[in-house]
């Protein structure tokens, strides 16, 4: 190019920038602001559908509520991407929280930062956005720094609009939509059931009050025959996989678990391995507190999917008759009947009800367990096919759970010097999970732990020898060893 074609369109240039500033001042002067605005924003909004169609890249934007309810799409990217191990490590600018000691460091991407993530050989591009419709008119101001102008950090109730920006290429366009959103839910899903705080609820002022559940119980811990063990944890997984089985069959989706045996065999201990293992919370359902059916019948609806009700100790907890019992039946402030509901009481039919019967569709992927220290006083009613799928034995200590519990304590091996005389001594004696824990906990060192074990069952033999009531002794030989679990139902 010339030096004087080099001028010449230097000076059409200025021509052209000059005109626009005339016309600019214009329009400002004899234009209503109202039309100038209008003027505006239609030739930005030109300008943006002309940039899209010409673009091969398509974008979803994810914003953070649908009017006063918040999109749950939201959080669920919100969740997966805090998972995806690329996500925070390439992000120059990260954002970590902590809402519960009991939880780790949460650490996310900051606004305006992107996550690159593939599924099924597809690039996906994720953006953390955010508008501030008073200060920025609509634009967006993500990632302008950690300042007091960076007001996107109010969160959404102050006046902050946060979005996710999902961006992939065009042609990928029903793939996005139709398998990897439903993808990130369901992840999300599953990084929430494995990081979640578990609760206990139990009733208070007629209504459920939940707690922090904090119990350390595993079955890696529980002091339990170890083909028992497995055979619980495989009747749970194959319960909780076979969600379209018990719709196909026409079945709530439910299952029920009687713990029966002495005190401290471990029943409360299976309950909290069961809800650690599941990720369920636990609904603790004291009938005595309860005064009605219709109390009964809104507790019951009123708990959450994925957990397990529990009633402990059923047969003393209030009056439990059985229902052949002669001279009629207790009518106590809580009773059991079984014949039809009456408002004024919990009935056994009132729990048949919702064990079994029609409001036992109330709810889904839930789990009941009752636990009794003595399986025969309990009505027949509760403990057929269908209410009670399965009937756990828990029983005395055996040296398979003695060995659990060495290891829990002391980190013990199982070929210790001192185990065939406690093996020994346990095959005379009966003794609970529970008293092993207490006298194994009473030292420091294992090899004093052990001697004061053996200590303790030799004093408890000479007890047991002096005691009139030996007769009862081969009944005692059969519950220490014999852990076992009767089916009676398909899971």
């Amino acid at each position: 190019m010339s030096s004087g074609e080099y001028e010449r369109y230097v000076a059409m240039a200025a021509t052209a920038a000059g005109a626009a500033m005339v016309l600019n001042g214009l329009m400002n002067e004899l234009l209503p602001y109202e039309l100038r605005d209008a003027l505006t924003i239609s030739a930005s909004d030109v300008v943006r559908r002309l940039r899209a169609r010409l673009s091969s890249t398509h974008t979803v934007v994810v914003d953070e509520a649908e009017g006063l309810a918040p999109n749950q799409l939201f959080d669920a990217a919100r969740a997966y991407l805090a998972s995806l191990s690329g996500a925070s490590s390439a992000a120059p600018r990260l954002r970590a929280s902590r809402v519960n000691e009991a939880q780790g460091i949460l650490v996310t991407m900051d606004h305006g930062e992107e996550a690159v993530d593939v599924h099924d050989g597809v690039r996906y591009t994720w953006r953390l956005v955010s508008r501030d419709p008073v200060g920025n008119a609509g634009g967006s101001f993500a990632g302008q720094g950690s300042g007091a102008g960076h007001t996107g950090r109010r969160g959404p109730h102050g006046g902050c609009h946060r979005s996710f920006e999902l961006s992939f290429h065009k042609k990928h366009k029903e793939q996005a939509l139709a398998s990897y959103l439903p993808f990130v839910v369901d992840a999300a899903k599953a990084i929430r059931d494995r990081h979640r705080d578990l609760k206990m609820h139990m009733i208070e002022y007629d209504a459920w009050t939940p707690v922090d559940l904090r119990h350390p119980s595993t079955f890696d811990t529980l002091a339990m025959d170890g083909d028992l063990k497995r055979s619980v944890m495989d009747d749970l997984e194959r319960f909780v996989r076979r969600k379209d089985y018990y719709r196909r069959t026409g079945r709530a989706w439910k299952r029920g678990y009687l713990l029966y045996g002495p005190p401290g065999t471990g029943k409360s201990s299976l309950v909290a391995a069961m809800a650690n293992y599941l990720k369920f919370d636990i609904y603790d359902l004291e009938l005595t507190e309860v005064k009605s059916n219709s109390d009964l019948r809104r507790l019951l609806v009123g708990m959450s999917n994925r957990s397990i009700l529990v009633v402990e100790d059923i047969d003393c907890s209030i009056d439990l008759p059985q229902r052949g019992d002669q001279g009629g039946e207790k009518r106590g402030k809580h009773s059991f009947t079984g014949g039809e509901d009456n408002e004024d009481k919990v009935t056994l039919s009132g729990l048949l009800n919702f064990v079994d019967g029609l409001w036992s569709t109330s709810g889904e992927e839930r789990i009941i367990v009752f636990t009794t220290n003595y399986k025969e006083r309990l009505d027949p009613a509760l403990l057929r096919p269908g209410r009670m799928d399965m009937h756990i034995h828990m029983g005395y200590c055996s040296p398979e759970s003695f060995k659990i519990l060495a290891r829990n304590y002391h980190s013990v091996d199982d070929d210790h010097t001192m185990y065939p005389e406690i093996e020994k001594l346990m095959e005379e004696v009966p003794i609970t999970p529970a008293e092993v824990a207490e006298v194994l906990m009473r030292n420091d060192g294992a090899n004093a732990a052990l001697s004061d074990l053996v200590v303790f069952l030799k004093t408890k033999r000479g007890e047991v020898g002096a005691n009139k009531g030996m007769k009862h002794r081969e009944g005692n030989k059969v519950d220490k060893y014999e852990q076992t679990m009767v089916l009676y139902g398909c899971p």
